[in-house]
């Protein structure tokens, strides 16, 4: 008989999911110590760790790398929050009725399939330079995603709690609040986790044009000078403050949906 900890999707605490995690990064960086140690990758092309903490800490005692992250995070948030407003209002209703989902899930679907990266000249025409043209390029690439991802989740609602609904004598707006939308909003809200790290991939992108201040600013103009530890060290605090948010969001899911049991 099989012990429980080798058994198919076994749970572990959350203590154990800790360690290993913090063990996974452990390892990550001693491998990447131990590289540049050895001298086997030269350092234009990988720099040592201790270069890339000593480039993050000259910048944030600048004020620089605050900076960066304030306005990253600032765009990030309206951007994301422009789509998922549109993505709520809407995707509930593509998933309730036929007719509206005929009439735009193609539309979405024709929309999502064009590589976001070929808008960006485009939106600099359409909107200029500034924020505006951040906040489009970051509501693009996460709207038709969303809505779409929205959409499936209310869609899969089972139709007999409907038809309970409807056999109660609720409207169709009463069926939608106050059964299909609850049903369904544990797997809406994974997929506004899950969109928001799409949404920062889509930050970097347009900030790497047209933007004078932000991280993937920053890495641009790093990759001019070829200041390899600026790139990576950016790189590393993007993926901080996406694990930040992502794990700020798997805990309200797990406040918010505790009969789902979300990790």
């Amino acid at each position: 008989m099989s012990n429980r900890g080798s058994r198919v999707r076994a749970k572990i605490s959350r203590r154990q999911y800790l360690v290993i995690t913090l063990g996974t990064f452990t390892v990550l960086g001693l491998v990447w110590f131990a590289v540049t140690a050895a001298g086997l990758v030269p350092s234009l092309f990988l720099p040592s760790p201790g270069d890339v903490i000593g480039s993050l800490v000259v910048r944030a005692k600048n004020g620089e790398l605050w900076s960066d992250i304030g306005l990253s995070v600032y765009r990030i948030t309206i951007g994301y929050l422009l789509a998922t407003v549109m993505a709520l209002a809407i995707g509930p209703f593509m998933g309730m009725s036929a007719r509206i989902r005929a009439g735009l899930e193609p539309l979405f679907d024709f929309v999502r399939y064009m590589p976001v990266v070929a808008f960006v000249p485009l939106s600099i025409l359409w909107v200029g330079t500034g924020d505006s043209q951040k906040f489009a390029i970051i509501w693009m690439g996460t709207f038709f995603q969303q809505v779409l991802m929205i959409t499936d989740a209310v869609h899969q609602v089972p139709q007999s709690m409907i038809h309970l609904g409807e056999t109660l004598g609720m409207k169709r707006h009463q069926i939608l609040a106050r059964i299909v939308f609850p049903a369904a909003w544990p797997r809406i809200f994974d997929t506004l986790r899950i969109t928001l790290g799409w949404a920062w991939t889509w930050l970097v992108v347009a900030e790497l044009v047209a933007a004078s201040g932000g991280m993937g600013y920053r890495i641009t103009v790093a990759q001019r000078y070829f200041a390899t530890d600026t790139i990576i060290g950016y790189l590393v605090v993007l993926g901080l403050l996406g694990l930040i948010f992502d794990q700020i969001m798997r805990a309200i899911g797990r406040m918010l949906f505790r009969y789902e049991k979300v990790r």
